[in-house]
């Protein structure tokens, strides 16, 4: 599978697994929504004092595993290198995301304030392999 396939299939299923790497090197797992910019980047939104965000601060190399909605089913696996976008800048990067996701929120000045209470941050990632290439 080419990149442009694997992120054509993110376009459309948003649920994932993102994997970081602690200090010690073990995986760090988290469950996500990941949307795709105009780029071909993957986008999340997450807090900044997550774990996740300690561990790319770190080591920005990450992967995901994109899963069907149905849970079984096709699926993805990305790696790539990700770049943490802080406020004010995270802001349209989230939206971007959440309209991805989500549809339209009701309220994007309410939307607004909840990612800066909740010290929001967009992680942007740029994709540099993609698979499966074989089954079974």
């Amino acid at each position: 599978m080419d990149i442009a396939e694997a992120v054509a299939f993110v376009s459309s299923h948003h649920h994932a697994i993102l994997a970081t790497r602690r200090a010690d090197r073990r995986p760090q797992l988290s469950p996500i929504a990941v949307a795709v910019d105009d780029s071909g980047r993957l986008l999340i939104s997450t807090r900044e004092p997550a774990v996740k965000t300690r561990n790319i601060r770190r080591d920005p190399n990450v992967s995901l595993c994109v899963l069907s909605d149905g849970f079984f089913g096709s699926w993805v696996q990305l790696d790539g290198t990700a770049e943490i976008v802080e406020l004010p800048d995270a802001l349209e990067l989230l939206e971007a995301a959440y309209r991805q996701i989500a549809g339209d929120h009701p309220d994007w000045d309410d939307f607004r304030r909840a990612m800066v209470a909740e010290r929001r941050v967009a992680l942007r990632i740029t994709v540099s392999a993609a698979g499966p290439n074989i089954s079974g």
